[in-house]
């Protein structure tokens, strides 16, 4: 028998999983997932050509920026990137990105995002915790606000969902919150995975990904 390797599919071969599978275990569709192979490949040969996404071309994907230090770019990369080997694979970004699609559970949502402030992965959201992701995102939205108008939101957003009173928000607690302020995880579904043909979703903004898969 012949040598296993395929030069051809080398650059796939580490992580890549083929469409019929990703596509029973997502919501998405074969096509869409073939679809997300040509982003996949575009993103993951955007600064190191080895056809594997790197933290660096994560964040110039999502932020426009590859060197600027970045917590939200940062927990996201960590939670797709599945094995914990720094790299994301094309079945880790398929798996991943599915969480987002229209069509997933809201559970899924919810427990994506609880996992997305639980920034010391201890089970649970503490004060300090949820201080940083509120400076993190106001940062990237521009918005300018006093340090005793941050304390006041993150005050009143703790006492609201920390329930039982215990200095730490856990995932039920998480849950009834979003319940009550679903807008919570309203970027928790991106509507152009349900098209994911025409390009990527606004959630990763500059990758100029071209409209040709019409």
């Amino acid at each position: 028998m012949g040598c296993y390797c395929s030069t051809s599919k080398k650059t796939e071969a580490q992580g890549y999983e083929e469409p019929t599978v990703l596509a029973s275990v997502t919501p998405f569709t074969v096509s869409e997932v073939e679809a997300l192979h040509e982003l996949y490949k575009k993103l993951s040969n955007s600064i190191i050509e080895d056809g594997l996404i790197h933290r660096e071309e994560f964040q110039l994907a999502l932020f426009r920026n590859k060197n600027k230090k970045n917590l939200f770019a940062d927990r996201i990369f960590d939670l797709f990137d599945l094995k914990r080997n720094g790299v994301i694979e094309f079945g880790e970004f398929v798996r991943s990105l599915g969480v987002f699609h229209p069509n997933a559970a809201l559970e899924d949502k919810i427990t994506f995002a609880f996992r997305l402030y639980d920034l010391r992965q201890t089970g649970f959201i503490e004060r300090e915790e949820l201080k940083e992701m509120v400076l993190a995102l106001l940062h990237e939205s521009d918005l300018e606000l006093s340090d005793d108008m941050i304390e006041t939101i993150v005050d009143k957003t703790f006492s609201d969902a920390d329930i039982n009173g215990d200095g730490r928000i856990d995932q039920d607690e998480w849950k009834a919150f979003v319940s009550k302020h679903p807008s919570l995880i309203k970027n928790m579904t991106l509507p152009y995975l349900k098209d994911i043909t025409l390009a990527f979703p606004s959630f990763v903004a500059g990758t100029d990904i071209e409209e040709s898969e019409m």
